[in-house]
């Protein structure tokens, strides 16, 4: 984020129902499947989602699963997301189609490990983590606040509370910083697909507590209900897959800091633990909430490279952003000592193999509250002793 004092910021969220979202959430049902037979399979697998169709592709290596299974779990997906629309539903009407094939066995012989041999990194590539103290769980406060509007808006529709809202939703939330802290909502921005038995009026009074419930008094003072933009388009029935394509992983920006910090290029979702890509994503973001937590910095930004069949990363960066170079060497020996940054030692750290991923996939894979399952551990901060002299 940007080193001036004073400033506006902006993030923005998507819902579950937003068609990228449901192409991600097919793709991590799809990771999931395989994991729960074999935790070790391997797992990369793009969706697409349009007008009353649904296209798997991509390559797997582990136990053999039925085409027609994949295809009814796509249909439990969609159900969930909750549609069931002309356009785009769960039922017969959509069709679904499955191309997953066997992995290159080029880039096996380059991950897999073998007698000396460590297991390397799936591809190459730059992966980041980032944490700051604005929020509870130490994410930036914009993301934060877009993702809980839409996630609570989500609850309310799926148990019948939110009546006329549709499952396709995005928010966007800009906050204005004075000293490098965030001090105020200046506006925002929620477009949720909605029945056509309502007005815009109406979709603004419905949609209007969730604004207010989620966003903390303190940053709403004074607040210009002008500012509080509603479908500004106008109409908004027509949404989902049918009214946009969807593809796994363009929503990465989302699924991390909401452009508060870099984003290396890679997607997380349908991709399998041995991909750097997502792992050392969380890693990075393991370690750098630790820091935060630690109390030893306000925010941290950590940066991990790979490359491909090669087991340890070829730099570690950190920047703590107070120019202290004698703590930021401190930390850099610290992540070296204690953390096994190898994609073997990333997944038994954080125990990523595991059927976790469905529920990542929408809301984003930073900011959650760890649970039984072992699903977001890596926001637990059990590591911050690390980093206290």
């Amino acid at each position: 984020m940007s080193n001036l004092k004073n400033f506006l910021f902006t993030s923005e969220s998507v819902s579950e129902g937003h068609p990228d979202k449901v192409s991600d959430r097919i793709s991590d049902m799809v990771v999931d499947t395989y994991l729960t037979r074999d935790p070790y399979s391997r797992v990369a697998c793009e969706t697409l989602t349009t007008t009353n169709k649904v296209v798997l592709a991509g390559e797997v290596r582990g136990p053999e699963i039925k085409k027609d299974d994949l295809i009814s779990k796509v249909r439990e997906c969609i159900k969930d997301i909750g549609y069931d629309q002309k356009g785009f539903t769960w039922k017969e009407a959509t069709k679904i189609e499955s191309h997953l094939h066997s992995q290159s066995t080029d880039i096996a012989m380059g991950v897999d490990s073998s007698g000396n041999k460590d297991e390397g990194a799936g591809d190459q590539g730059i992966m980041f983590g980032y944490a700051c103290n604005e929020t509870d769980v130490l994410m930036p406060a914009p993301i934060h606040y877009s993702h809980k509007i839409l996630r609570r808006m989500a609850e309310d529709r799926k148990l019948g509370k939110l009546k006329n809202i549709e499952p396709d939703s995005k928010s966007q939330v800009t906050f204005e910083y004075k000293n490098g802290k965030p001090s105020k909502v200046r506006s925002v921005v929620i477009s949720s697909q909605h029945s056509a038995d309502v007005s815009q009026k109406e979709v603004r009074e419905l949609l209007r507590p969730y604004m207010m419930e989620t966003i903390p008094k303190n940053f709403m003072e004074d607040f210009d209900d002008d500012e509080f933009y509603v479908n500004p388009t106008g109409n908004f029935v027509i949404g989902g897959p049918d009214g946009d394509c969807g593809l796994t992983g363009r929503k990465i920006i989302v699924d991390t800091y909401g452009g508060a910090a870099p984003h290396g290029g890679g997607a997380f979702s349908g991709k399998d633990p041995t991909k750097v890509d997502r792992s050392a994503a969380y890693a990075a973001r393991y370690i750098a909430k630790n820091i935060v937590a630690s109390r030893i910095a306000d925010k941290c930004l950590i940066q991990l490279a790979y490359a491909i069949g090669v087991s340890k990363p070829l730099s570690i960066y950190v920047d703590l952003f107070d120019d202290d170079k004698d703590k930021n060497k401190f930390v850099v020996d610290k992540i070296r000592d204690n953390f096994d940054l190898s994609p073997r030692g990333i997944r038994e750290m954080l125990n990523l193999n595991k059927a976790i991923y469905e529920k990542t996939s929408a809301y984003g894979h930073f900011g959650r509250v760890p649970e039984k399952d072992g699903a977001f551990s890596w926001e637990n901060i059990n590591k911050t002793d690390v980093f206290l002299k």
